[in-house]
């Protein structure tokens, strides 16, 4: 199957009784700041907390005779996938590297899958995973190497445009490039005027020196970032083609832009996100180019709690009067 927005579009009437369609939240204060137009897309406000559901859904109710799943995944993608087999009766098995968020391990439990971490890295994740699918027969559901798994993200793309004024650009996190392969796929074929800019930390800035070369580059070792939901080593053979050619620009950020966006949304939404959601709007935070005067930024998760430290500090500056 080719990611085409029919495809999309049949995503979208496939998953939609079992997601939320999660609204788009005004930039309010923060845009008069920057002085754009400006708007959010909760995505952290989906079922299992990320945009990862729409294509763990679209692929697993496309296979209702799999024996179970398996996935690979730092968190959300496994925590989706988790669900997804629950909604089928399914079992589901997600690798996950040893050193994975706590809180995302503990989600992708609460959906009863079984978690394999012993000895798993970024790096060789993508070879547990595989033994595990020949061993079992569980059908594999990619985090972003699927076409199923890309036209249930690019739904995204088409609840942006439905719901308001199409922005002059949206900016979308990137990892393995599912989520903006999906939005960029929708968004050129409803709306093409709408730009669709990808961000990257710049410590794992792989899709961003694809995009410049135009050549598949994959990263010496995992990158390490708050961002820990992009810690991708390079774009899929699926989403490459399709970042080249349906997305209008790549940027990246540094740690310390990501930390101040990360702090910037807590206080001005008073809702959880994690630093990955926050990572998309950090160019727009750091007037960094291309400059635009209306925007919608894809918050894609909230799976995320605050550091003990920073809770105590927390604690401390409010225990007194």
């Amino acid at each position: 199957m080719a990611v085409d927005y029919a495809a999309i579009a049949a995503a979208h009437t496939r998953i939609q009784p079992y997601i939320v369609h999660t609204p788009l939240i005004s930039g309010g204060d923060l845009a008069e700041k920057l002085r754009i137009n400006l708007s959010f897309k909760a995505e952290y406000r989906q079922r299992t907390g990320s945009f990862k559901l729409r294509g763990a859904l679209n692929a697993a109710l496309q296979q209702p005779d799999a024996a179970g799943f398996v996935a690979v995944s730092s968190g959300n993608h496994g925590a989706a996938v988790a669900y997804a087999a629950t909604l089928l009766h399914k079992p589901a098995i997600v690798v996950m590297p040893a050193d994975s968020n706590a809180e995302k391990i503990a989600l992708v439990q609460s959906f009863g899958a079984r978690i394999v971490s012993d000895g798993v890295t970024v790096a060789n994740r993508e070879d547990v995973v595989t033994d595990i699918q020949q061993s079992t027969g569980y059908a594999l559901i990619h985090p972003f190497n699927d076409e199923r798994v890309i036209a249930g993200q690019g739904t995204v793309g088409c609840e942006i445009l439905s719901d308001g004024s199409p922005p002059e650009a949206i900016y979308v996190a990137v990892g393995g490039g599912g989520l903006i392969s999906g939005i960029a796929t929708a968004v050129k074929a409803l709306h093409p005027g709408t730009r669709v800019i990808g961000v990257e930390p710049e410590s794992a800035n792989d899709a961003a020196r694809s995009f410049s070369s135009r050549t598949l580059v994959s990263l010496d070792a995992p990158p390490e970032t708050l961002a820990d939901a992009v810690r991708t080593m390079h774009l899929g053979s699926l989403t490459f083609p399709i970042l080249l050619d349906k997305v209008d620009a790549m940027v990246t950020v540094t740690e310390e832009d990501i930390a101040k966006a990360h702090e910037m949304l807590l206080a001005h939404l008073g809702e959880n996100i994690e630093p990955t959601a926050a990572l998309a709007c950090a160019p727009l935070l750091t007037n960094t180019p291309p400059h635009v005067k209306s925007a919608c930024v894809v918050l894609c998760g909230g799976n995320w709690s605050q550091p003990a430290k920073d809770q105590s500090d927390a604690a401390a500056d409010t225990s007194g009067s």
